[in-house]
């Protein structure tokens, strides 16, 4: 009885894998065609293998300026929402003060906001101050969404240190920065990798703000892809190699930051 239960589990989770990775195969498999071909025929392999497509994405600057422009506003925001998150997270973890929990909620409640609401204020104030089409602009509008989740993340951890340990520091003669840096960061270290993560794949795979802040000198590549149709149709191969490489900085950052995401599932912040 227990076996057949075991087999039942084994069997349902080969499944759902199967079905998560079949939009990730079909890509990869697209990604290897010509047009033609995914357009005449359907096959589980390619008929007739090429490279062009990624030579096409890795030659041709109006593509892989896309890549360079999102690491680069992706990098600067999740490095501002850490740096910022750090002293908020750990005020609300540490101290009590009139109204903590009613601006926790309110830091919530940003992240739970539509981005299309605050589009027209960020456009219109970037318009303004000349920010439009910089990776800035983009970074800094992903703030709004990115440092709540890193507050929220990162105070679970934090709370989770006991305050003995901020108390024996101060005892033994540590001013606060070197407390914080020498002891309490590198046992908050998973919350700070859980909550980089999240901050970069949201901003990563953000569309609207990213297109929308920006027209051509920090066009991000999800904007880029969009602009796959043309007169004689979609170019379903060059997209599907460039979906392929978007998926390539994602994968990696959650290879580094695999541990520390189990571990924030175990303490019920992720």
């Amino acid at each position: 009885m227990h076996k057949r239960g075991f087999q039942k589990r084994n069997l349902f989770m080969l499944a759902y894998i199967v079905f998560a990775l079949l939009p990730v195969y079909w890509m990869i498999n697209m990604s290897f065609k010509t047009n033609e071909e995914i357009l005449a025929s359907f096959s589980l392999f390619p008929q007739h293998f090429t490279w062009a497509n990624y030579k096409t994405i890795l030659t041709d600057s109006s593509w892989y300026s896309g890549y360079i422009n999102s690491l680069i506003y992706v990098g600067i925001n999740t490095v501002i929402s850490i740096t910022v998150a750090l002293p908020a997270a750990y005020a609300f973890s540490r101290y009590s003060f009139l109204g903590d929990k009613h601006v926790f909620f309110w830091l919530l409640t940003n992240r739970m906001t539509p981005p299309a609401v605050f589009l027209l204020p960020f456009f219109q104030l970037y318009s303004t101050v000349g920010l439009m089409d910089t990776h800035l602009a983009v970074a800094l509008a992903h703030l709004l969404f990115n440092v709540p989740l890193a507050v929220w993340i990162m105070e679970g951890f934090m709370s989770g240190i006991p305050r003995e340990i901020d108390e024996t520091a101060y005892v033994d003669g540590y001013s606060f920065p070197v407390f914080f840096v020498k002891i309490f960061l590198p046992l908050i270290k998973a919350g700070v990798g859980v909550a980089a993560f999240f901050c970069f794949m949201f901003s990563w795979v953000e569309l609207l703000l990213a297109r929308t802040l920006t027209s051509v000198n920090a066009k991000p590549i999800v904007a880029i892809m969009t602009r796959t149709v043309s007169a004689s149709g979609m170019d379903w191969a060059t997209l599907a190699a460039a979906g392929v490489l978007t998926i390539v900085p994602g994968a990696v950052v959650i290879w580094f930051v695999r541990n520390y995401i189990a571990k924030g599932f175990a303490m019920g912040r992720v």
